[in-house]
């Protein structure tokens, strides 16, 4: 438990000191508490941290952020060792979709509204929807696990669906495992789009029409700016709709003075180091990811200690899931 100002700054002393003897890098993805991101080495969004750790000559990367993000690390890093300081720290849209097990009910329906098909049931694989589906391209956001990257055709990230589902030459794609980016990519393409009916439990399950209309009454200046992964309907409210880094870009190049921010609430940590003169304002102060707050500085330093959790992605699961990677990063 940190007591006070020098309890940090031992914790910081600590770790500065494991990370130069250990050749560690150290990774803090957006979300992450501002003690964390004030210690990183690299703040920023999942797949950026893990492409810029792949470049430098560090032996140790140490990810602050939740287990698909320490996977695309070891998938793009293979010959270094990736640390998560919290082995816990999972992701729940992620693990809505897995690439085999017992199959128990299915449900589908098409919403004309969205422009989308959806699919998703409790044990309703993507092995099975590509089997419904045969010959369709499954295009993968990276909040996914690597073993299911592999058994995707290409991934995607917030801010490129669009360019990917159009690199596609097939008139119909699969995309997993969000049906609020599904739905943000559907209005943006003339292809048909078929969704795997998961969501973010922050943005999804914390937010409503109700909670913007009390932010905007609060703050009448303020521009709206929202992530994909919030529902379509808060979306079409929005005066800019991008990912954590297009956000940053668009408030520091931005007229406006103050803006509500539609994610997690650790980007205004950021948001405010980046754009001081400025005012921000969370959307909810329920969009809290508990996952994304479970590293600490206690954390970070224990894994260093005990090098401790390893996060390594198997060489069956780690070719093909990077295979999908590089042929969106080829875009």
């Amino acid at each position: 438990m940190i007591t006070g100002k020098t309890d940090i700054n031992a914790l910081r002393e600590k770790i500065f000191k494991l990370k130069k003897d250990l050749n560690a890098i150290i990774l803090a993805h957006n979300y992450q508490r501002p003690e964390v991101q004030d210690i990183a080495d690299l703040t920023g969004d999942s797949l950026e941290l893990s492409r810029t750790a792949a470049k430098t000559d560090c032996a140790v990367i140490v990810f602050c952020g939740v287990h698909f993000m320490a996977e695309s690390a070891s998938i793009l890093s293979p010959d270094k060792t990736v640390l998560l300081p919290e082995i816990g720290a999972g992701c729940p849209m992620a693990d809505m979709v897995t690439v085999k097990g017992p199959r128990k009910t299915r449900r589908d329906f098409y919403s004309e509204k969205l422009g989308i098909a959806f699919e998703f049931a409790d044990d309703f694989t993507l092995l099975d929807m590509k089997k419904k589906y045969p010959g369709v391209p499954v295009v993968a956001y990276v909040n996914t696990s690597a073993a299911v990257k592999a058994e995707s055709d290409i991934c995607c990230t917030s801010s490129n669906v669009v360019k990917v589902v159009e690199s596609l030459k097939e008139d119909v794609v699969i995309c997993i495992p969000d049906r609020n980016l599904s739905a943000f990519a559907a209005k943006r393409t003339k292809k048909k789009i078929i969704s795997w009916d998961g969501f973010c439990n922050v943005h999804h399950g914390h937010l409503d029409i109700e909670d913007v209309n009390k932010a905007r009454a609060a703050h009448p200046d303020a521009a709206l700016v929202v992530h994909p992964e919030c529902p379509p309907e808060i979306q079409d409210l929005a005066d800019q709709i991008t990912s954590t880094s297009g956000m940053l870009r668009f408030c520091r190049e931005s007229n406006h003075k103050e803006f509500i921010i539609g994610t997690e609430e650790g980007l205004l940590h950021r948001l405010r180091k980046e754009s001081p003169d400025k005012k921000f304002f969370i959307v909810s102060n329920e969009m809290v990811c508990p996952n994304m707050k479970r590293t600490k500085l206690e954390s970070v330093l224990t894994a260093l200690e005990k090098m401790q959790y390893v996060i390594k992605v198997p060489e069956d699961i780690r070719v093909p899931a990077k295979r999908a990677l590089d042929r969106m990063l080829a875009l």
